[in-house]
Order: structure tokens, then sequence, then C-alpha cells
């Protein structure tokens, strides 16, 4: 190959191939969560999930966390970044998700 071929080849446009993943939840078993713990490392994520019996309730309270999910940061983000656009999404269609319970109380949704 000579240099020009060589560098024809360079500058041609590269073209970006599209990736598809396909996910087999066939054996995943569904699980619910009301509270989440995010810790960290300097190379990974914590999230453990759990059920909170008590979500109101004020004092100490005792939750099992059933599920524990570790991920790199690039992970992290890429889940930050899907939750951003999906509560976006739903925040659109349904209105605003008010997280302060009093005010959730105070002004509930007409049905």
């Amino acid at each position: 190959m000579s240099e020009k071929d060589a560098g024809e080849q360079t500058q041609q446009p590269q073209v970006q191939q599209q990736t598809e993943v396909f996910v087999d939840d066939s054996s995943t078993s569904p699980s619910y969560s009301n509270f989440c713990r995010v810790t960290a490392t300097p190379e990974e994520v914590i999230l453990d999930f759990g059920l909170n019996p008590q979500p109101f309730a004020t004092g100490r309270q005792d939750v099992k966390a059933n599920e524990r999910i570790v991920m790199n940061f690039y992970t992290a983000k890429r889940l930050l970044t899907a939750l951003g656009m999906t509560i976006q999404r739903h925040e659109g269609t349904f209105g605003s998700i008010e997280l302060d319970v009093r005010r959730r109380a105070a002004n509930p949704r007409p049905e």
C-alpha cells in the first residue's frame, strides 16, 4: 500500500454502527423498594435497595436491604441520565412529583 493510499484511508469518514442490546429478563424476579441508600468507593457506586415499612415514622428505623447493585461510575452516569429522562417524561404527562409528604397530603391530586 502506498503512502497516498494509506493517507486516503485515514481520511475517510468512519460510520458509527448502532448497537442494539436485547435484555433477557425471563428469569428476573421483580421486587419493590421504597428505600435506596447510595454509597461509593473511588471506583464504584453502590446502591442498596430495601423496604421501609414505616417510611414516615420518626426516630430509629431499621431497614433490611434486599438488593445491592454495584456499578462503575460510567454506568451510574448513564443510569442518572436514563432516570432523569424517565422522570421528566412522567412529570410532563402526569404533573410534578411532590417529594414532601406534607405537601402531598395537603394537596391531593384530583382523580
